[in-house]
């Protein structure tokens, strides 16, 4: 890796796989680690920039702890609060209605009301479905649970909880999740391996529901179909594995396949295209190091029968909610991937020409925010942040 100084900033260009074109990576720091990628543009690729005029609006605030917004029908949304509440919004970001009566969450660490997804025939049933930590048989756990959306009673009618990622344990971190409906109208769930050393390993473990995407039906049964469903000893729900800690999920506008994002250690930020039956890897192969420094297991990259991821980051992403734009307004946009960066403090939106990324540019760093979720909605991005606040982003 070389550093070129350009307007008394340095600039690191991996020339021999990261950079193609004109303009260099939008990561100018150092990264954790002199690990070389598998392929040629899997990080650092040439920096691009929006030509379309855009604009960026702060539409709410004072949104209490959000997690998940959720384009409504109407235009309205739905946003998920940790303390186990959701909030409905209009479409100008005034608050209509606090919903309550959820099974209780556990909001420690990184718990809580988490992710939150319309049934495909919401506007007949009014039926959603949303993750959150549960505590449960001595520890915690993510689970996912069902229920009627009642907006004149400000309720949640007949909540049930369908499936959990077993086993629990004693852990306030690494729950996921992200939900997200196919065509099929089954469910993808995304969760984490709870980031102890107890549940790292299993995310390797067939019968183990950690550090897992899985498929289920609306009433939280295996999908049909799936890979290990007549694989003795495995969780027939789970869809692939070797997962760390995946807070994004969208399915690709044009190619209907499944994109994931998950947070590596320090460095390997990860974006995966996730298939049926595939091992994501870790904790056996990733790109990055543990937070004290070390190597994490034997310190490998690559390992055949373990999938590659399609980009990833180092030093740091630490992606949050993600969606792909399927508008025209803003015609370089299309079917981008937008991606929030919580500790990296911007949107980050990636460029794919099959299957491949190409592009990379920051969006939003003048905000100084968590971005936490990034839902899209007629034309426009919505963007949810930690300290509350909602931002809409839209063609001048």
């Amino acid at each position: 890796m070389k550093a070129k100084i350009i307007l008394g900033i340095p600039v690191f260009i991996i020339n021999s796989f990261g950079c193609s074109g004109q303009n260099p990576p939008v990561e100018t720091q150092n990264p954790n680690t002199n690990y070389k990628p598998a392929q040629k543009g899997q990080t650092r690729v040439a920096g691009v920039k929006t030509k379309t005029a855009y604009k960026v609006e702060k539409i709410a605030d004072k949104l209490g702890v959000p997690w998940a917004v959720v384009p409504m029908p109407g235009g309205r949304f739905l946003i998920t609060d940790r303390r186990g509440s959701m909030q409905i919004l209009d479409a100008n970001g005034a608050v209509v209605k606090k919903i309550t009566g959820f099974p209780e969450v556990d909001p420690s660490g990184q718990g809580g009301m988490l992710d939150v997804a319309l049934d495909p025939n919401f506007t007949k049933n009014k039926i959603i479905y949303w993750s959150f930590s549960e505590k449960y048989g001595g520890g915690n756990l993510m689970a996912v649970a069902k229920g009627v959306l009642d907006e004149a009673q400000s309720k949640i009618q007949n909540p049930i909880v369908i499936f959990r990622a077993t086993p629990a344990l004693r852990s306030s971190l690494h729950y996921g999740s992200r939900l997200v409906f196919d065509k099929d109208e089954n469910l993808f769930v995304s969760t984490g391996e709870r980031s102890i050393m107890e549940g790292r390993k299993q995310a390797q473990w067939l019968n183990s529901g950690l550090g897992k995407i899985f498929k289920i039906t609306k009433d939280g049964k295996p999908a049909p179909g799936n890979p290990f469903i007549n694989q003795k000893d495995a969780m027939p729900e789970i869809f692939a594995y070797g997962i760390r800690n995946a807070q994004s999920l969208d399915i690709h506008p044009v190619t209907g396949e499944l994109w994931e994002a998950e947070f590596g250690p320090r460095g390997g930020d990860e974006v995966n295209i996730i298939r049926a039956g595939k091992n994501y890897g870790w904790p056996t192969i990733t790109y990055g190091i543990e937070y004290g420094g070390g190597k994490v297991g034997d310190g490998i990259q690559q390992k055949e029968g373990m999938e590659q991821p399609v980009y990833y980051w180092d030093p740091v992403l630490s992606p949050g909610g993600m969606v792909f734009y399927r508008g025209n307004s803003i015609p370089e946009w299309k079917n981008n991937l937008f991606i929030g960066g919580l500790s990296s403090a911007h949107i980050a939106r990636l460029v794919i020409e099959n299957n491949k990324v190409v592009g990379e540019e920051r969006l939003l760093e003048d905000k100084k925010e968590r971005f936490r979720d990034v839902a899209y909605f007629n034309d426009m991005l919505f963007a949810i942040t930690d300290s509350g606040n909602l931002y809409r982003i839209s063609k001048k």
